[in-house]
């Protein structure tokens, strides 16, 4: 059997397509201005080298430590080359699809950066990571969910959203966070029969009506989240965003974090209150074969670029309201290892994008990459 929380919120998809949509949701759903600000967060789960990512090329001992996977410094005319920055930085050639964000100044990283914690393990540092609080696990909620509570309460179910199997460490705490696998895939897990859907409207339908239930001796979370759960799913039903299209002749990448971010824009192109959106992009663990301009890592760093782009070119003017942040556990070691990779090391780059950044700029102080570092 399985729990009614965990049907009602969470999991693959926890919203289910059932009946006709109350008329209060419809309302609600065309009722959104559309100019409220939305954050983006994506987690690049595994460590990301950020070093080849956004290249310090004018820092010689780079380039020394890593005599296989180094990326070639830029050179004009020479598209597998980086591509420059700002004569001391530069994307790796597989990110030239950000460069005219760059050029734009919606564009910025912030380099050399991570959490103080020293942990090499990937659990404790995405814990620490997502929770806000690095060394300390016992933190209940993640640092997006305590951003949510100290703004001012929304009324949309679709306040935080995450596109993934589960809710992630980071928007624990969120009111009314909400994960789905995919928004044109409404059933739950483990209960697609009829039996179970009628049980559940008649869920929904009590949590509507208190006034036929005994009332309780104490608050009833599971109800709260079933009513909460289905707000959703006839908020989605009424703004129909599934069939929402890319436009400006946006075309995302197919691979499940293209498909992601084409669908946080269809939530938030919908105008029914996004805040917070979390898609996360696995495969960042390149201890084995990682590759220069071309490899493994050039092939998730195309992906990473593609998706965003088409987001960005997608939501055209609406990006002046929004914002998009990169993150990942921590980085990786500047000596390449012994299998044409590298291990686990401390600080990454993160990359922001977004109308209302301050970008063409590499932020931080970069601390240098000699042996005394």
């Amino acid at each position: 059997m399985i729990p009614r929380r965990a049907l009602l919120k969470g999991g693959a998809c926890a919203l289910v397509a059932l009946g006709s949509t109350p008329r209060f949701l419809v309302r609600a759903a065309g009722a959104a201005t559309g100019t409220g600000k939305v954050l983006v967060a994506v987690f690049q789960r595994g460590a990301v080298d950020g070093l080849s990512m956004v290249v310090p090329y004018g820092d010689p001992a780079c380039a020394a430590a890593r005599t296989s996977i180094a990326i070639k410094p830029p050179a004009r005319g020479d598209g597998e080359r980086a591509i420059d920055l700002d004569g001391f930085f530069a994307l790796h050639p597989a990110l030239a699809p950000l460069a005219p964000l760059w050029s734009e100044r919606t564009l910025a990283v912030v380099h050399a950066c991570g959490s103080p914690d020293p942990t090499r393990s990937h659990f404790d540092a995405q814990d620490y990571m997502e929770s806000g609080t690095p060394g300390v696990k016992s933190t209940p909620d993640g640092w997006l969910g305590r951003s949510l509570q100290a703004r001012p309460s929304g009324t949309s179910p679709f306040r935080a959203v995450a596109i993934g199997p589960a809710l992630p460490r980071a928007l624990r705490g969120a009111p009314g966070g909400l994960a789905m696998s995919s928004i044109e895939r409404f059933d739950i897990p483990g209960a697609p029969d009829t039996g179970a859907r009628q049980g559940f409207e008649t869920l929904y339908a009590a949590s509507a009506r208190p006034d036929r239930l005994p009332a309780p001796t104490a608050p009833d979370p599971v109800r709260a989240t079933g009513k909460e759960t289905f707000d959703a799913l006839r908020m989605l039903q009424a703004a129909d965003a599934s069939r929402i299209a890319p436009a400006n002749g946006a075309t995302y990448p197919s691979a499940p974090f293209g498909q992601a971010m084409r669908q946080i824009a269809q939530l938030i192109r919908a105008n029914i209150g996004v805040e917070i959106a979390f898609a996360e992009m696995d495969g960042w663990d390149t201890h084995v074969a990682q590759g220069a301009e071309r490899g493994q890592l050039a092939a998730r760093l195309g992906e990473l670029a593609a998706a965003l782009a088409a987001f960005t070119h997608d939501l055209g003017d609406r990006m002046a309201d929004v914002v998009v942040l990169t993150m990942s556990e921590f980085g990786r070691t500047v000596a390449e290892n012994g299998n044409g990779g590298t291990d686990h090391g401390h600080a990454t780059a993160m990359l922001v994008l977004g109308g209302g950044v301050r970008g063409g700029q590499v932020y931080g102080r970069w601390p240098g990459l000699g042996r005394e570092r």
